[in-house]
């Protein structure tokens, strides 16, 4: 068992990850993380048509979530908080005089903190909202609509923060093809026909193989 969570040691940390800038012990959580691969583990089976480092992000995400609802509210600090509106108004001040977007290391400099804090505080900001934020047009009705939306019912905003973890972890995880079509709909707000023209395939196939990737990430969430 040791063996294996030190095979996957890049996999837990890159969940754990996911979770920096919310309060907790990225040491504590991993502790967490691994539990959760344990039990994913214990339930893999060989048949499955998956590789365990897949099957066991969302066993870790689940247990990590677990974790945060017993403990209370997602938290990211007064501090980062802070941070991250100082350098908004920074990015903003900056591109406005010099037409150029400032660098970290500027930023820094600027703000008199550490670039590991900068890069921390535009993360906790970022991660995120780039799911959030994420939309396309819906083709029956013309409204926009934000991948999360298709994958969850109404939750709360803990749930809704953790799911959004998990998503962004899915994606990642989907095969080329999936992970454009994904891309493309989604972040890119191509129409199926669009898409299809892309990837040179019928507009049918995109919509099955969109349906089927959803149906395949709601089943994972559920899961978590």
């Amino acid at each position: 068992m040791e063996k294996l969570i030190k095979e996957n040691n890049g996999l837990i940390w890159s969940i754990v990850k996911r979770f920096n800038g919310r309060g907790y012990e990225l040491e504590d959580l991993y502790q967490i993380g691994c539990v959760g691969f344990i039990k994913s583990i214990k339930r893999f089976d060989l048949s499955f048509d998956v590789k365990l480092s897949t099957y066991a992000v969302p066993y870790m995400i689940g247990e990590i979530k677990r974790h945060i609802r017993d403990d209370g509210p997602v938290k990211v600090s007064r501090s980062i908080k802070e941070l991250s509106i100082k350098i908004r108004e920074l990015q903003k001040e900056y591109f406005y005089k010099k037409g150029e977007e400032i660098t970290i290391s500027q930023m820094a400099k600027e703000l008199k903190t550490s670039e590991e804090d900068i890069v921390l505080a535009m993360e906790s900001s970022n991660s995120i909202e780039s799911i959030e934020n994420s939309t396309y047009t819906n083709q029956k009705d013309g409204n926009s609509i934000s991948l999360l939306e298709t994958l969850s019912n109404q939750q709360n905003e803990e749930e809704m923060i953790t799911n959004k973890l998990t998503v962004s972890q899915l994606i990642e995880n989907l095969e080329t093809r999936d992970k454009e079509i994904i891309l493309l709909r989604f972040y890119k707000e191509k129409t199926q026909a669009q898409v299809a023209k892309i990837l040179g395939i019928t507009q049918v196939q995109v919509s099955r193989i969109e349906r089927k990737i959803l149906e395949s990430m709601r089943s994972k969430l559920k899961e978590a």
